[in-house]
C-alpha cells in the first residue's frame, strides 16, 4: 500500500492566546501549519489592520503555514440580515489573503429557540449562496463545519445544504465530535458516504455518546479511525486540523491548553501511524 501523507496543523488558540506559543507548541508537535480562529485572545473576525500585519509576521518569521481561518461566519441566528454575514465575510477574506490561505471555515446559521430546523432551510440555503458567490469572486473556498444547533448539523442537513448551494467555493470540513454531539450513533457509517464527495477538510476531535463529552480521537464514538481509513483509501492528501476542546467548548471556539493538546495530538499520530499515514 502507498503510504500517504498529510498536513498537519491544529487551532492555535486551543493551545494559548499568544500567538508565538501557539505556534511553538504546534512546531513541537510535528505541525508547519496553523488554523487561525483567534490571536491574543482577539477573534479574526475582529483584527484590526495593525494585528494582522503583526500575526501574518511572526507566522513568515517562524516559517509557519496556514491551513485554514476559523472565521465564526454563520454563527448567528438565520433571522438577520444575510447581508451583514457578507460583509465580515469580507473582512474574513482579507484576513486569509494576508495569512497567504484561500480556506475559510464557516457555518450554516443558528435559529431562536423553538424554531423549527425545517423552517428555516430556504432562509439558509439562500444566505449560503450569497456567501458562497461572495467566496467563489474571490477565490476562496468555504469549509462549512457541522456544528451543533446550525442548519447543517446532521449528515443529512449537510448534504442537503451542499447540493442546494451548489457552489464550488463551497465545501466540508468534516467534524466527527459535533456529528455525535447532535446524536448520530455512528458518523462515518451513518454519514461519510454520502458527504465523502465534498469532504475537503477533516478537523479532527472525538465525543463521547452519553454524555457528549469530547475527548482525544479513538477514545469516544466518532468513529475517527474509520473515516481516516476511507479517507486515506481515497487518496486524500490534504489537511488534517487538531480542535481538541478538551478543557473547554463554547459557542465561538474551545481551549485545551499545551498539555492537553498534546495529548490530543499524541492520540491523533498513534491513528495515522496505525493506518500508515505520514505527516509534515
Amino acid at each position: 500500500m502507498t503510504t500517504r501523507t498529510w498536513t498537519l496543523s491544529g487551532f492555535g488558540d486551543e493551545i494559548d492566546p499568544d500567538p508565538r506559543v501557539q505556534v511553538a507548541v504546534l512546531k513541537a508537535l510535528g505541525a508547519q501549519h496553523i488554523e487561525v480562529r483567534s490571536a491574543w485572545g482577539v477573534n479574526v473576525v475582529e483584527f484590526d489592520d495593525a494585528q494582522l500585519d503583526e500575526l501574518a509576521a511572526i507566522l513568515r518569521e517562524a516559517g509557519m503555514g496556514v491551513s485554514a481561518v476559523a472565521s465564526p461566519i454563520g454563527k448567528v441566528d438565520v433571522a438577520l440580515d444575510p447581508q451583514l454575514e457578507v460583509a465580515r465575510l469580507r473582512r474574513i477574506i482579507r484576513v486569509a489573503q494576508a495569512l497567504g490561505t484561500d480556506r475559510i471555515r464557516v457555518f450554516s446559521f443558528f435559529r431562536a429557540e423553538g424554531v423549527p430546523v425545517e423552517s428555516i432551510r430556504d432562509d439558509v440555503i439562500a444566505a449560503m449562496r450569497l456567501l458562497a458567490a461572495e467566496a467563489e469572486s474571490a477565490g476562496v473556498v468555504l469549509l462549512h463545519e457541522n456544528e451543533k444547533d446550525i442548519y447543517g448539523d446532521t449528515p443529512e442537513r449537510v448534504l442537503d445544504l451542499v447540493e442546494a448551494v451548489g457552489s464550488p467555493a463551497l465545501r466540508l470540513a468534516w467534524d466527527s465530535a459535533n456529528f455525535v454531539q447532535v446524536g448520530v450513533a455512528r458518523p462515518h457509517d451513518d454519514g461519510f458516504a454520502m458527504l465523502a464527495p465534498y469532504v475537503e477538510y477533516l478537523q479532527v476531535k472525538d465525543a463521547l455518546a452519553a454524555s457528549g463529552e469530547v475527548v482525544p480521537a479513538g477514545q469516544g464514538q466518532g468513529q475517527v479511525a474509520d473515516t481516516v481509513r476511507a479517507l486515506r483509501d481515497a487518496g486524500y492528501e490534504g489537511f488534517v486540523s487538531l480542535e481538541p476542546h478538551l478543557a473547554e467548548g463554547h459557542e465561538l471556539g474551545g481551549f485545551s491548553g499545551p498539555t492537553a493538546f498534546g495529548e490530543a495530538a499524541r492520540a491523533l499520530q498513534g491513528i495515522l501511524r496505525e493506518l500508515e499515514i505520514e505527516t509534515r
